[in-house]
């Protein structure tokens, strides 16, 4: 058996965490740069007790609020400027999986030399110290190493791609995890946002990359998440309030192990596929990931047929039901689906899919082009 194993984060967990461990902020630094987008983190409350929580230690702070839902490398270069021409020497990410991506970029641009065109491929070896506070329970930022930003400039043909920066220098050194953030989100982010960490979960443990640890953690995730998936099933999309708050906490949690996973297996052919109609569409990222998992799923089952490497026997104990029962309950949060045209499905199944080779049984093109026809022909 080989590890290697790295989580480097201190998670901080509770009603009103960040206010009272708010010692810890003080040792990133004397300014903040607040990377936040421009509504959400207000109308929750996060934004307003990061400030409390700086001002109570004697802290300064500035504002960057311009994070758009898939932030740009535009906006994060925009961001490090800031942190750089303001004299931040920290940086405090605010808000869900956008901000937080944005907030690690800015973090290396706020103190390396590096160009647009060279953010996807520098080598750095600095960034300035990095604290996160999710406002959702989906995509696990808080514990990982990547922020995954849109290329604006892409490919040669100039069309918008997802790109990531991958370091262990963008792992935070602090996640407060506080529930109370998220009990105002309404149905579709509070299951998109699921489904975005059952997904990394999911595919945590099919990644080659997979190990004990990591299937340790994702069956446990996947475990909290489907003990919710009732209460998202019965969401009164008219009252967010009403969701039970111990059900977002399980979330919020089981998002943050969930994140631990990927930080080690990376993710697997879904999260690739599911770029393009996040980029094309701007389906949600978390919506768009799911929409591929029962055809991806029912493709891994009839690969591992009469394999040494049957990992789908695993991942159903884990969701505590047979996939079929599993896809009738997924089905029901993602309906309707969305549907693609057929000059979409032909282009985009002949893509190049970055994620596919670090899943334990590769696909062939042809394999990719019955999971795109399957999930939205």
């Amino acid at each position: 058996m080989k590890l290697n194993y790295l989580m480097p984060v201190r998670i901080l967990m509770g009603e009103n965490c960040l206010f009272a461990e708010r010692q810890l902020l003080a040792q990133l630094g004397k300014k903040a740069l607040i990377v936040t987008g421009s509504n959400s983190a207000r109308i929750c409350g996060a934004y307003n007790d990061a400030v409390k929580a700086l001002e109570a230690n004697g802290q300064l702070h500035v504002l960057y609020d311009k994070v758009m839902a898939n932030p740009t490398d535009i906006c994060v270069y925009e961001a490090g400027i800031k942190a750089k021409t303001e004299g931040c020497d920290f940086i405090l990410g605010c808000g869900g999986g956008s901000p937080m991506d944005a907030a690690k970029a800015a973090a290396v641009l706020a103190v390396n030399d590096i160009s647009k065109e060279e953010l996807f491929g520098a080598a750095f070896d600095r960034a300035l110290p990095l604290a996160l506070i999710p406002t959702t329970a989906g995509t696990g930022s808080e514990t990982t190493p990547y922020s995954i930003l849109t290329d604006t400039t892409g490919s040669a043909d100039k069309t918008p791609m997802k790109r990531s920066v991958n370091s262990p220098l963008l792992f935070p050194r602090f996640a407060f995890l506080d529930a109370g953030y998220t009990k105002r989100l309404n149905r579709n982010t509070t299951i998109n946002t699921a489904i975005d960490a059952l997904t990394h979960a999911v595919e945590g443990m099919l990644c080659l990359r997979a190990n004990y640890l990591s299937d340790m953690l994702a069956k446990d995730a996947i475990t909290m998440i489907m003990d919710c998936m009732e209460d998202l099933l019965a969401f009164p999309a008219e009252n967010p309030t009403a969701f039970p708050v111990k059900k977002r906490e399980k979330l919020l949690l089981a998002s943050s192990i969930a994140g631990m996973v990927i930080a080690q297996t990376g993710t697997a052919l879904p999260h690739s596929m599911g770029y393009l109609p996040t980029i094309n569409w701007g389906t949600d990222h978390g919506r768009a990931n799911g929409l591929f998992m029962k055809s991806f799923l029912s493709w891994c089952r009839e690969k591992e047929q009469g394999s040494t490497d049957r990992r789908i026997p695993a991942l159903a104990a884990a969701l505590g039901m047979e996939p079929e029962r599993f896809f009738d309950m997924l089905e029901l949060l993602l309906e309707p689906r969305e549907k693609a045209a057929e000059t979409e499905l032909q282009a985009w199944s002949k893509l190049p899919m970055k994620n596919a080779a670090n899943t334990y049984i590769k696909p062939e093109q042809e394999d990719i082009a019955r999971i795109f026809r399957e999930s939205l022909g």
